[in-house]
């Protein structure tokens, strides 16, 4: 059994302006460690497709949808027109007119990949995607986030699939505030998170619905602490589930060098962290996971970061 790898070029052409951290180098850092460490050797590298509307809408309101798809198409229309095919949507989230296409290429991904370990073709997978996902609500984009990539995926595989139990897994450094207003109460969903707090989002976590574990933590965290709670306060949780597949939220600003946040996670960190997780999913669900890409920010930690994550997950 392989790790799978889902990434698109139209990834790359999404851009929300000259120096935006959440930029298309990130996608190419990651190429590149990857290549230059041979990990990219052991991954079988697979194209996103575009997520169909209806399985968006699985997570997402009709409305939402709708409003974003004629946002990309005024945008196509403005460049046609010789405008600049860019709209801000709040301070730090806009679209260009390849915004709509990389989304769906992003939610794209986590479906085949949902697919695939399902079909028992790849043991787990990586999708290797922008625009992330996990600030982006059931109804509003935020964070850099247009859909939800993991939560559609987790409900697809409810939905379309028929399993009865996933869980949701969230380390980056901002507290996944998307999922949780995704998921809150759908008690066929146990979603788990450690996130800097108080940070952005403002307010953190807002709900105590039962199927929530989403640990806040200081700025200035180090490893030595994540891999504590994770120990006495996630594994437990999620072992007390026995979730039939594990969905990650693989956020690496956590990472001590990454300016973006001001935790003190290293690459070992998420070494072990995915270790962890990747034997609570072979205890349970047949090792099935599937990972999606968040934030990381400082371009070669991120691609160190994701480097030691596929080690663990491809077992190389």
């Amino acid at each position: 059994m392989t790790t799978g790898y889902y990434t698109h070029r139209d990834c790359w052409k999404h851009e929300m302006g000259r120096g935006h951290p959440e930029c298309p180098d990130r996608l190419s850092a990651i190429e590149d460690r990857l290549l230059i460490s041979g990990v990219a050797d052991a991954l079988d590298r697979r194209e996103a497709a575009l997520a169909p509307l209806a399985d968006i809408e699985l997570a997402h309101g009709r409305m939402h949808v709708a409003a974003l798809r004629g946002l990309g198409d005024g945008l196509r229309d403005d460049v046609q027109a010789g405008g600049p095919g860019h709209v801000q949507l709040d301070p730090d989230t806009a679209m260009n007119v390849s915004t709509w296409d990389a989304a769906l290429r992003a939610a794209g991904a986590a479906l085949a990949a949902t697919d695939a370990v399902l079909a028992g073709e790849l043991e787990n997978a990586f999708c290797a995607v922008r625009p992330p996902g996990h600030h982006a609500c059931r109804d509003k984009a935020m964070g850099f986030c247009f859909f939800n990539n993991v939560a559609i995926a987790a409900r697809y595989a409810l939905e379309r699939h028929g399993l009865q139990r996933v869980a949701i897994v969230d380390f980056d450094v901002h507290h996944g505030n998307g999922t949780e207003d995704i998921v809150a109460g759908d008690d066929r969903i146990l979603m788990v998170s450690f996130y800097q707090h108080p940070f952005y989002p403002e307010g953190g976590s807002r709900s105590d619905a039962p199927n929530l574990l989403n640990v806040p933590v200081p700025a200035y965290t180090r490893g030595e602490a994540v891999r504590a709670l994770v120990n006495d306060i996630w594994l437990p949780r999620l072992d007390a589930f026995a979730p039939e597949m594990l969905f990650i939220s693989a956020g690496f600003d956590a990472h001590r060098e990454d300016d973006l946040g001001q935790l003190g996670l290293v690459e070992q960190d998420y070494a072990w962290i995915t270790r962890r997780l990747k034997e609570v999913a072979q205890r349970h669900a047949g090792g099935r996971i599937v990972s999606c890409l968040e934030g990381g920010y400082n371009l070669s930690a991120l691609g160190r970061s994701v480097e030691a994550h596929l080690r663990v997950l491809a077992d190389v």
